[in-house]
């Protein structure tokens, strides 16, 4: 559909619109006489609209011709190039299906390369033949479940289709743009911000292919040579997950925490409110270097949390809270990545308590009421701020029940544990000033970013297509998935279509 195009042409795509209005009220009243049952009629009005769309849209490529602006025309560089004779054909997948689009074209001489695309540029068109919104939805679907779900719901509710390899494409081109998505959001305004600034990073397994070099990417130029010790000999690959937010206080007692995990069940009534963190947002991040490290990902996550601190607390006046488990390599991260800034570190508090109950299973059967009580009364004095006494009670106790040579050094660890964590387990201290401390957060953000979509039954995943796939995900987790799309729908037509209005302007002049 393209310049040239008749009224009498026009005139025919308008009558064939509202020839489908007119069927519609036909169908609607037809199926009221013939006693249709709602659902039939609901889906049966579906299908005209669907049809109508696509005449309506039809119609408004008719309108819009081919893009003829003259014999010639300027470019936003100053070069003119002239109209080629032969006008282009491009494919259009839309909601309401395909449309062939002819435009006229412009460069220096025919079978050189095209210059530029007046139509194309006017309308905003993507990049691939595939609609910006087929291509929101499509992802938007796909970051919940499988490509294979996508045509499932988008072929039962609009008869469109698009290939596996399409939707893998479309998903790693539009990640793309998250980084600098990233770097340009704004952050909220200072008198919707919370007291605290919190923040909580963790790892989480992707399930890979077998690695090739057509595999081995993201990467980049190798910058440490130890390799990461987490990861499983290409079987999973470690995803290093980071959550930024701020919240306010929320004061509590030891008693209340140990009621809260000891409790069996939880009615919603005796559930107090708390403070809801503000603009929580979550990022993952599955780079590597030539050497296989995951320094490109700690880089990645802890500049951004280490930018998002300066933004969101660019006055030093709100306490800067990180929230994680015993995982030795995160804790040093903070050393490089927060070098100058006061932190107050905390131990989550179920990873704390876990290893207190293997301690307690040492000495007693699980689920025995001994193994309750002695877990109990040894985080209850954690709580309270005694964990020297818990650590010198657990070693005593060990020689005086005189456990088995394996028992003692599952002991040893455990008491080395928490020897080389206690100065982040002032738990009586944290409850008084209202932090937080568990990583609650972050535990969820690793399960719903990386288990409910990364490994679903029979996945195995490259790592560009994770990469990919994880960095929208956190997008959509975040709450910013229409924010982000509207961002990158911009930037790619700002670099698609350079100076769009100066040619607008030569257009006028010319016209």
């Amino acid at each position: 559909m393209g310049s040239g195009k008749s009224n009498t042409s026009r005139q025919d795509s308008r009558e064939k619109l509202i020839s489908k209005l007119s069927k519609t009220l036909d169908y609607v009243e037809g199926a009221y006489e013939s006693g249709k049952a709602a659902h039939e009629v609901e889906l049966g009005i579906l299908k005209h609209v669907l049809e109508m769309g696509f005449e309506a849209l039809g119609l408004f490529f008719e309108l819009s011709g081919s893009g003829d602006q003259g014999a010639q025309l300027a470019l936003a560089n100053g070069k003119v190039v002239r109209r080629l004779k032969e006008l282009r054909m491009r494919e259009y997948l839309s909601i309401f299906g395909q449309f062939e689009l002819e435009r006229t074209v412009y460069g220096t001489r025919e079978k050189q390369k095209i210059q530029w695309v007046p139509l194309d540029a006017q309308l905003s068109l993507p990049e691939s033949k595939f609609s910006y919104v087929l291509q929101n939805w499509s992802q938007d679907i796909a970051g919940d479940g499988p490509f294979n779900q996508v045509n499932a719901v988008l072929g039962k509710i609009l008869g469109i289709t698009q290939s596996v390899n399409s939707l893998e494409r479309t998903n790693r081109k539009m990640s793309e743009s998250t980084q600098a998505f990233w770097d340009q959001k704004e952050v909220p305004a200072a008198e919707e911000e919370g007291e605290l600034m919190v923040f909580q990073s963790d790892g989480k397994g992707v399930v890979m292919r077998p690695e090739t070099s057509e595999t081995s990417k993201p990467t980049v130029p190798a910058q440490h040579e130890k390799s990461d010790d987490q990861e499983n000999n290409g079987k999973k690959k470690m995803a290093l997950v980071g959550a930024s937010y701020t919240v306010d206080r929320y004061i509590r007692t030891p008693e209340q925490i140990l009621e809260a995990l000891f409790r069996s069940t939880r009615k919603k009534e005796d559930c107090p409110s708390r403070p809801k963190p503000v603009a929580k947002y979550v990022r993952a991040s599955l780079l590597r270097d030539a050497s296989g490290t995951m320094m490109p990902s700690y880089d990645e996550i802890f500049d951004w949390q280490a930018k998002e601190l300066k933004l969101r607390n660019p006055d030093e006046t709100k306490p800067v809270l990180f929230v994680m488990d015993g995982q030795d390599s995160l804790w040093q991260a903070l050393e490089k990545y927060f070098p100058d800034t006061a932190i107050i570190s905390i131990l989550d508090i179920i990873h704390a308590t876990s290893y207190v109950w293997d301690a307690a299973h040492l000495f007693y059967p699980k689920g025995s009421s001994e193994a309750i009580g002695f877990a109990k009364n040894r985080i209850r004095r954690i709580l309270n701020g005694d964990i020297e006494g818990v650590i010198r009670g657990l070693r005593w106790k060990g020689t005086y029940d005189g456990l088995s040579t394996s028992k003692t050094e599952k002991l040893e660890k455990i008491c080395g544990y928490f020897e080389n964590n206690r100065h982040r387990m002032a738990y009586h201290e944290y409850l008084a000033a209202g932090y937080p401390i568990a990583s609650g957060v972050i535990e969820g953000a690793c399960r719903n970013i990386v288990v409910d979509r990364m490994e679903r039954s029979g996945m195995r995943w490259v790592m560009d297509g994770a990469h990919a796939m994880l960095e929208l995900r956190c997008i959509k987790l975040s709450g910013l998935w229409d924010e982000f799309n509207e961002f990158r729908i911009k930037q790619e037509c700002e670099r698609l279509y350079p100076g769009h209005a100066a040619n607008d302007e030569y257009a006028a002049k010319i016209a």
